[in-house]
């Protein structure tokens, strides 16, 4: 939701497959600037914007920033404040906001309302009600613009592929929800030291254990992306499927705590001390739902024998009366002498008795005639038309009675949404710490030195894509500060390498301040507030091209 005044403008971003609620605004200075990078950051596919300069801002948010979204307007007094205020209070339940962090930022509390009134108006509440709103200020992380997440191809390289760019290398995580994580990382760089310190911890302890590492990345891959199914069970959607996953995916909570007692690194103890098991959980799916279900709830056997008695009956009385039937058949034959009887059953007439020609003439006086055809005629007597009505009721209500049994089942998976979500977090950054600490190891990063001060000092520093695609890579130093040594000129031929050294140094600081290792021998690095590219107009180190080679060819 974006809420532009003449004061400033205010942003809210919700995530409903995670729960996340973050709210941010800017006044003052080059407001539509910050409102674009933070955009940029988040990538959001719908936005919330007034009526009344919706035209406007889609035309320049179209212009500045992206078109893969759509706009859904709403009505100017939906972002009043009082209204944003009381909705909210409304929505978490509380009866003030101050524990959210919300004085100073009104802005911001009327995007959130809106974002919320929309939730409401679009019957998506329900997700909304599991997210906790934190409003967060762009000083907390490094800066990093739209050009420069661009120009360092981040998330994507210049012709829009995923394959090739940083985060395709450095993606070796197990799940849905550890790689968005990731992606939230890289895009996000902290500027606390502490925190920081606190992920490179949790690396370092799990690649110092590979065998364990190696038994937490295996559980890990049985984990489904859990924010996304307990998206669907709260919204209803999900199938009897979807809610075997979640069980086999939270069965996987007692073995990744039992590794994780292997580890000190404080995070990972956090971790392993707030991972909920879930049990209430997985024994109502393990009760309630078979093993193999259909993939829709209107369809048969998805209810564990045993589960509900009634559902039990019926199905026993459904059994021994097709059993029945099929004896039926035989028992005819023997007192009419027909050979060619049969018993056979079609959507329109039910079940009957089919007789050929022939053998008309031995049809008992009380068969009832029931269709004539070319070549046989078909018959009901009382005593089949009786246990139809009793196998056919039991059917029909068994269908009805298992999908009851199934909603239900799912409204009680999802009261326990909260908890999930939290869980789904934990098992998130787990996910993400472990691959970072895989991507490590194999490629030799060392953990960088995060210091108080002014200084980036880089030992054989590598560049993390364009290594793993030119061999060999030749490593280079750098040594910055803020006093003697504040800037680098730097030169050299065509394809030289100026473009990758510029590149590789502003990643190595991405890196080190998502609290990732490092691609070189050495590394100490302050942490920076803000990195400014510009480096050639389109140019693609992975494809051999150069600064000057692209301009050349965007000349001609």
């Amino acid at each position: 939701s974006l809420h532009i005044a003449d004061q400033g403008a205010g942003l809210a971003f919700m995530d409903l497959s995670t729960g996340d609620f973050l709210a941010t605004e800017f006044r003052g200075d080059n407001v539509w600037e910050k409102v674009v990078d933070e955009l940029t950051r988040f990538s959001p596919r719908e936005i919330i914007l007034a009526e009344c300069n919706n035209d406007t801002i889609q035309q320049k948010l179209l212009q500045d920033w992206s078109d893969g979204w759509v706009a859904s307007p709403l009505e100017e007094w939906i972002f009043n404040l009082d209204y944003a205020q009381r909705l909210l209070l409304e929505h978490f339940g509380v009866a003030t906001l101050d524990g959210f962090g919300a004085a100073g930022h009104s802005l911001s509390l009327c995007a959130a309302g809106a974002l919320v009134h929309y939730l409401r108006e679009s019957k998506l509440l329900q997700l909304g009600k599991t997210a906790s709103l934190r409003f967060f200020e762009p000083s907390e992380f490094l800066k990093l613009d739209a050009a420069t997440v661009t120009n360092l191809e981040l998330v994507q390289t210049l012709d829009g592929s995923r394959k090739g760019s940083l985060l395709s290398y450095l993606d070796e995580t197990r799940t849905g929800m550890g790689a968005r994580l990731l992606k939230s990382w890289l895009l996000l760089p902290l500027r606390n030291i502490r925190q920081i310190e606190n992920r490179q911890d949790a690396i370092e302890s799990l690649a110092g254990r590979i065998q364990i590492h190696s038994r937490l990345a295996r559980c890990l891959e049985e984990v489904h992306d859990l924010e996304r199914l307990i998206s669907r069970v709260m919204v209803g959607s999900a199938g009897p499927r979807e809610l075997i996953a979640l069980r086999n995916s939270l069965q996987q909570i007692p073995s990744i705590r039992s590794l994780l007692q292997e580890f000190g690194a404080a995070r990972l103890v956090e971790i392993r001390d707030q991972l909920d098991p879930l049990e209430d959980v997985v024994a109502l799916i393990q009760s309630a739902i078979t093993e193999d279900p259909p993939a829709s709830p209107n369809d048969p056997g998805i209810i564990r024998e045993g589960y509900s008695r009634e559902l039990d009956e019926l199905r026993t009385i459904c059994k021994s009366g097709k059993d029945y039937i099929a004896s039926l058949e035989a028992r005819e034959r023997q007192k009419t002498g027909i050979q060619s009887l049969k018993v056979k059953f079609n959507q329109v007439f039910g079940y009957f008795i089919e007789i050929t020609k022939p053998n008309l003439a031995l049809v008992p006086p009380h068969y009832i005639r029931k269709q004539t055809l070319a070549n046989c005629e078909r018959f009901v007597t009382p005593e089949l038309q009786e246990y139809e009505e009793k196998v056919l009721g039991a059917e029909e209500r068994i269908a009805s009675l298992e999908k009851e049994i199934f909603v239900q089942v799912r409204k009680e998976i999802s009261r326990q949404g909260l908890r999930i979500q939290q869980t789904a977090r934990l098992l998130a950054e787990l996910d993400v710490y472990v691959a970072l600490a895989a991507v490590a190891v194999k490629r030799n990063y060392v953990r960088p030195k995060m210091v108080e001060g002014d200084e980036i000092y880089i030992r054989q520093g590598r560049h993390p894509v364009v290594e793993l695609q030119s061999s060999p890579f030749i490593p280079n130093d750098l040594y910055l500060n803020s006093t003697a040594d504040q800037l680098v000129i730097l030169t050299g031929p065509n394809m030289g390498g100026k473009s990758t050294y510029l590149r590789q140094t502003a990643i190595i600081v991405i890196l080190a301040q998502m609290g990732s290792f490092v691609p070189a021998q050495e590394a100490r690095l302050s942490c920076v507030d803000r990195i400014y590219t510009r480096v050639g107009a389109s140019d693609n180190l992975a494809r051999g091209r150069s600064t000057f080679m692209v301009e050349m060819i965007e000349t001609a």
